[in-house]
């Protein structure tokens, strides 16, 4: 008997349906869906896990935040502890009866570890079993049947190098978020989460918005000109553009005349390249236009692959191989509703793909089928997005004529700017990017064209804006900041954490602003991304063969030691920096006892119930209770029957108003206000 290994259940089922001479039978061990097949007069069985089998961790007797020497944190021992111990028992049971065992994970640095814990699974059992790796990029007939022919071994550098980024990642992870909350006293369920990563990340987005905040607009003007000729308006601005005095901007505008002339007509040909094949940060920021965050997009996109629709989708390679079959993927996409007639026009030539940088990874990704049934929702959009780009790679670049007029109005010069595309090219199947025309009057030099009237606008310089996930994204990569595997999951981990907020843009919260400025101050080396990037390069060095995981591992821990020693040297001002943030974040309003000056925020109780304390508890022992479901937020309004503050609860379908005094008369009428909202769906004032 063979035993195969895939990554997840979905896979699993799909490699053993694409295997099998006949049908495939599943059947439930331990509460683990097996697959049971029959090839080549040879049993087969496919077992999936669900991605690591095995955490790691510090020994138990580091669990304890509070008391536990973090500089003992650093250098402490890393044990990898079983988890998915049903899966693990049927590894065991199969690993007994198996004469091969076939790795059929994600190839990857991840695939790679989690096929290394499996395998170590499976010797516990079975010391002498033998060992195989199938490598394939697309989870179709094709890929699967030629993996499975040129079976490899294991990668243990792959695997070496996931591993050493586990251990590194867990203990600055460890280090730098219990230092945070222990200093600040955000213990429990409000920890205030930090780490190799995620902090110069945040970083990054923080130092965005004080930049923002600080920028001072400078007023500027600009003049555009309005000319008509054979009934068609159209607009020209300045030759000069920014005029920074108003004086010299009204000069112009002031200059009455009843005609422009066209001293200069330029048509140039400008070529819109195409776009270059989707590498995973390419994919992502092109997903998140279409109002689909980086984390779902990613997570999409799996799903997609695991489905037999896609190719693997995390790879850094922009330049599809010279074995893919391009013209067959096409042919496939006839049958693919949205993009049938643009392949039947582009099978009539011969296909040249555009090319961007090739790397020894995954082929770039690529749709490899079309779905048997009809998606929906996001799967949808992001599988026609994938669709739509790859055959946009295989057309011809677009043109475009520009045409630029110089108008002068008296002796100011004004320029006209017109575009439309000679050839619209990959445009025409990628919607996504503008295709829009400026339609000028055909000018010709000499000639007068009426003026019908003149603009002034006002207007002020901008700051940069903020981040989008896409760029944010792209940024990371720039700065070495994570990998294509895990930018995206850092920033769901900052989203998590609440410390950003905002789709289209990235906003950071109060609580991110205190935590990187409460370690800027003190020059933290954890928030520079040169010392995470030095990291990555050790741990593509250790997939090379070139470096040892646990050389790299220990030189990591010596970074963050250096970087611990600076933090514990500032503690003292760190926690009162972020103290003081915490509590104005928390802040909701003035305590209302009498000659008190504390201010009333949400604390928890022992029972875990939500109330109104006082921060100067114990000397005030003022509280209000609260709901306890939905969105607390507070109202600079006071109650018009007891003159206590208002606060304003959010649940799922309803909100409303109530005061935070329980005895308060308006109290009575807060059940039946809420009943009401419910019934009529809406909000109450």
């Amino acid at each position: 008997m063979k035993l195969i290994v895939a990554e997840k259940n979905i896979a699993a089922k799909r490699i053993a349906e694409l295997l099998a001479s006949g049908g495939v039978e599943e059947k439930r061990i331990n509460g683990v869906p097996t697959y049971h097949f029959v090839r080549a007069n040879q049993h087969y069985v496919v077992v999936p896990l669900r991605g690591h089998i095995v955490d790691v961790d510090f020994p138990m007797r580091y669990a304890p935040w509070i008391g536990t020497d973090l500089r003992k944190l650093v250098n402490s021992e890393i044990e990898y502890i079983e988890k998915e111990q049903n899966i693990i028992e049927v590894l065991r049971k199969f690993a007994q009866q198996a004469d091969e065992v076939i790795f059929a994970t994600d190839y990857d640095r991840e695939g790679e570890s989690i096929a290394l814990e499996a395998l170590q699974c499976l010797r516990s059992a079975n010391p002498s079993i033998k060992t195989r790796r199938a490598v394939f990029s697309a989870i179709t007939k094709e890929d699967i049947e030629k993996a499975f022919r040129n079976l490899k071994d294991l990668d243990y550098n792959l695997a070496n190098s996931a591993n050493a980024r586990r251990e590194i990642d867990l203990i600055w992870g460890a280090v730098l978020t219990r230092f945070l909350s222990i200093v600040s006293g955000q213990l429990g369920k409000e920890f205030l989460s930090a780490g190799r990563v995620q902090s110069p990340t945040l970083a990054l987005i923080v130092d965005r918005e004080k930049e923002i905040l600080a920028f001072k607009p400078k007023p500027y003007w600009e003049v555009e000109a309005i000319f008509e000729k054979n009934a068609k308006k159209f607009a020209a601005m300045h030759k000069n553009g920014r005029f920074w005095e108003k004086e010299k901007a009204l000069a112009v505008f002031k200059k009455k005349e009843p005609y422009g002339i066209v001293s200069k007509v330029t048509r140039t040909e400008k070529v819109i390249k195409r776009p270059v094949p989707f590498n995973t940060t390419s994919f992502l920021r092109a997903a998140t236009t279409l109002g689909i965050s980086a984390p779902q997009a990613m997570s999409i996109a799996e799903e997609l692959y695991q489905m037999g629709y896609i190719s693997y989708p995390r790879t850094d390679n922009t330049a599809y191989p010279a074995t893919l079959n391009l013209r067959a993927i096409v042919e496939k996409l006839r049958y693919y509703k949205p993009v049938a007639s643009y392949c039947n026009e582009l099978l009539k030539h011969e296909l040249k793909p555009s090319r961007g940088k090739a790397t020894k990874d995954h082929p770039p990704i690529h749709p490899v089928d079309v779905p048997k049934e009809k998606l929906s929702g996001k799967h949808a959009k992001i599988y026609e997005l994938i669709c739509r780009h790859f055959l946009a790679t295989l057309s011809e670049d677009a043109v475009a004529e520009v045409i630029a007029a110089e108008l002068l109005v008296g002796n100011e010069p004004f320029i006209a700017t017109g575009r439309r595309y000679l050839k619209l090219g990959w445009k025409l199947v990628y919607p996504y990017s503008s295709t829009a025309e400026v339609i000028l009057p055909k000018l010709e030099q000499g000639q007068a064209v009426k003026l019908v009237d003149m603009k002034l606008h006002e207007k002020k310089t901008k700051p940069k804006p903020r981040y989008s996930q896409g760029k944010l994204i792209k940024l990371m990569a720039e700065l070495g900041l994570g990998t294509k595997s895990t930018r995206h999951e850092i920033i769901r981990k900052l989203y998590a954490r609440r410390y950003i907020k905002g789709n289209k843009a990235i906003i950071p919260n109060r609580i991110a602003f205190a935590v990187i400025d409460a370690l800027e101050k003190q020059n933290s080396s954890i928030l520079k991304p040169d010392m995470t990037a030095q990291l990555e390069k050790e741990m593509d060095e250790i997939a090379l063969g070139k470096k040892d995981k646990n050389k790299v591992v220990e030189e990591s821990r010596k970074m963050l030691a250096l970087a611990l020693e600076q933090l514990l040297a500032k503690k003292q001002e760190i926690g009162q920096a972020l103290r003081r943030a915490l509590l104005e974040d928390k802040k909701q309003f003035a305590c209302t006892a009498d000659n008190c000056d504390g201010m009333l925020v949400i604390r928890t109780s022992r029972a875990g119930k939500r109330f109104l304390g006082c921060t100067n508890y114990p000397k005030c022992n003022v509280t209000y209770p609260l709901p306890q479901n939905g969105k607390i937020e507070p109202l600079e309004e006071k109650c018009d029957v007891c003159g206590k503050p208002m606060i304003k609860v959010t649940a799922r379908r309803f909100s409303y108003k109530m005061c935070i005094n329980p005895d308060c008369p308006s109290k009575a009428s807060w059940n039946k206000n809420k009943r009401e909202n419910k019934n009529n769906n809406g909000v109450s004032n």
